[in-house]
């Protein structure tokens, strides 16, 4: 069994400060395949430190260099992908599948921010306007600093590439602490950064949970910025800690995002799109289109083909061929959606779906469908965190409209219509920092990621991406000639 007692400091693997070692679970086995430290403040001084020595020679690094670390790392991860692949299928319990899908956006996130870098560089002291005569001025982009990057269970190394990828391409180093739950892929990360032949210091990988190295983390006066993807009240947490020293943030959060299918829609579509948007990763997505608001003429049909669709999947080993849907993520993961389950019993919630088999072992629910709930409903103002879609008839666009937008979340959603402009127009109303119309939830690298409301703040991925871990400066002179 592996023993992750170590922290990766200064491109070297040095004891933790604690002894104290929590289980990493194999969720469809149900037995421990690892044991991670919890890990100690002082390893987050350690951490710190080391990044603070290497920012000067990485800031350095011509911007080119650096985009040929990042490709180095995208090479890396290909060569691995297929053990990658199946181990973070057996880490997170996702489908097989899902984890190839995982290996190709997180690739492709290097790449695209290596190419990012390479700009960077030829944008350096562009000209800007002066708007004096006799004076010109120009532009320059520096790195914000030391960041520290905080990434959950669900996407092992997608997240992480979001993060890491624009954080080395803008000059920045890095204290990074990846989920205590899905350790093992971000392991391998570092073999991968050692091979690229990262300077010792530019990148900090702390294992650990959120009280021994995650808020000591956030805390640290030697954190120039802070970027945390997780629930939302674990972010106000974050944000509260870089309020001293007035440092920024970038945050990812909760979402309860809404799926509107319009009377004209294409019904097979419709059903695949909420099929996915639900089902996907068995639910474990803070953008899951968990709202369901479908005009009334279409939704008796809509309602019984997803739950026939949901009574047909199959879920199993993630590893096998065939397996639809994995379970989830741990047994509190489990307990915590089941609770809902109850919940909805007690609220009286209508459900018509039929459970499929579930295998005798691994931590799964099954995924199902309530019919006609309230919009007073925690199930239906709460996010959930699994494979739970709570659906609602409307009778035009107007009251879909209003119904989404009534929420603390922003994250995300979804338009389902017969007329590829009918869903934009309706997708331009919507308050969510990401919508798709017909199509499924993609998110390129070139892209934007992020959310209104509660959901967070700032973006992630495209140019937003980058500049999110830089520093603009303008420097103005005499002109000479």
């Amino acid at each position: 069994m592996l023993s992750l007692t170590e922290q990766f400091i200064d491109n070297t693997w040095v004891p933790s400060r604690s002894v104290a070692l929590d289980p990493v679970i194999d969720p469809y086995r149900e037995v421990t395949i690892a044991e991670v430290t919890r890990g100690d403040p002082a390893d987050v001084d350690a951490a710190v430190a080391a990044a603070r020595r290497a920012m000067p020679g990485w800031r350095d690094t011509p911007e080119a260099r650096r985009g040929e670390y990042l490709k180095a790392i995208a090479a890396g991860l290909e060569a691995r992908r297929e053990g990658l692949a199946e181990l973070s299928s057996r880490n997170n319990g996702k489908p097989l599948a899902e984890a190839h899908q995982d290996m190709h956006d997180a690739i492709a996130c290097y790449r695209y921010y290596a190419d990012a870098a390479v700009a960077l560089g030829r944008r350096q002291g562009q000209v800007d306007a002066s708007g004096s005569e006799g004076i010109s001025a120009r532009r320059y982009w520096d790195p914000i600093g030391v960041v520290g990057l905080i990434t959950p269970w669900n996407f092992p190394l997608v997240s992480s590439a979001w993060k890491l990828a624009p954080a080395l391409a803008a000059g920045c180093t890095v204290v990074f602490k990846p989920s205590e739950i899905t350790p093992l892929p971000e392991r391998v990360l570092t073999e991968i950064i050692m091979e690229a032949g990262l300077p010792p210091g530019v990148v900090n990988l702390l294992h650990g949970d959120g009280e021994s190295i995650g808020a000591p983390l956030c805390r640290h006066p030697g954190i120039d910025k802070l970027s945390f993807t997780g629930s939302t009240p674990v972010g106000e947490t974050v944000m509260r800690a870089a309020a001293k020293g007035v440092r920024p943030v970038s945050l990812e959060l909760g979402g309860k995002s809404p799926i509107l299918v319009t009377e004209d829609a294409d019904l097979e579509l419709a059903r695949d799109l909420v099929m996915a948007g639900i089902c996907f990763n068995a639910g474990q997505m803070c953008s899951a289109t968990s709202r369901l608001l479908v005009h009334e003429r279409l939704a008796d049909d809509l309602y019984a083909a997803i739950d026939a669709a949901m009574g047909a999947l199959r879920p199993g080993n993630p590893l096998a061929e065939g397996t639809d849907m994995g379970p989830l993520v741990s047994a509190t993961q489990r307990d915590r959606v089941q609770s809902y389950l109850a919940m909805a019993d007690r609220e009286g919630l209508h459900s018509k779906t039929p459970v499929p088999a579930l295998p005798e072992r691994g931590f799964f629910v099954a995924p199902r469908l309530y019919r006609d709930v309230p919009p007073s409903s925690r199930l239906w103002r709460e996010e959930i965190f699994g494979p739970v879609l709570c659906a609602r008839r409307v009778a035009d666009d107007e009251e879909a409209i209003a119904l989404a937008n009534d929420s603390e979340f922003g994250l995300a959603a979804t338009v389902v219509a017969g007329n590829p402009d009918h869903a934009e127009a309706i997708a331009r109303r919507l308050e969510a920092g990401n919508v798709w119309c017909n199509v499924d939830q993609v998110a390129p690298p070139q892209g934007s990621w992020g959310g209104m409301k509660r959901s967070g703040i700032g973006r992630e991925l495209g140019e937003a991406g980058l500049d999110a871990y830089l520093e603009s400066k303008r420097i103005t002179r005499p002109e000479t000639h």
